[in-house]
């Protein structure tokens, strides 16, 4: 009995794994993660559900967590003052491609999906 328990629990645990892994449930995980962190930095919840899926299909998890560099920094206000200071916060990130999608995903977003096909 015990070995059957073992067996099944093992089974599980596989197909957990696989469907995290090939059938979408991580991209799912993280579309949630994004959309949390988007609404933390004062995205409208409306904009951020629109944003996380695109930006969660597009970058990996290396880009999303780089782009927490955007977060202000202690000392700097929440929101950036001026265009100034959101440019050095998007410096701060490094990498122009979770530049570039974020920037997209929030145009799309905002005006529609003519910048998805840009």
């Amino acid at each position: 009995m015990m070995r059957f328990l073992l067996g099944l629990v093992l089974l599980v645990v596989l197909g957990v794994g696989a469907w995290l892994y090939w059938g979408g449930g991580m991209q799912v995980v993280t579309e949630h993660s994004v959309r949390v962190a988007l609404v933390e930095a004062g995205v409208p919840e409306s904009q951020a559900e629109c944003m996380a899926p695109r930006m969660a299909e597009k970058l990996t998890p290396q880009q999303l967590r780089r782009l927490e560099r955007v977060a202000p920094q202690e000392g700097e206000a929440k929101l950036p003052r001026n265009a100034g200071d959101a440019l050095d916060r998007i410096r701060r990130v490094d990498d122009p491609e979770a530049v570039e999608v974020t920037i997209r995903a929030a145009a799309a977003c905002t005006f529609g999906g003519i910048f998805d096909k840009l």
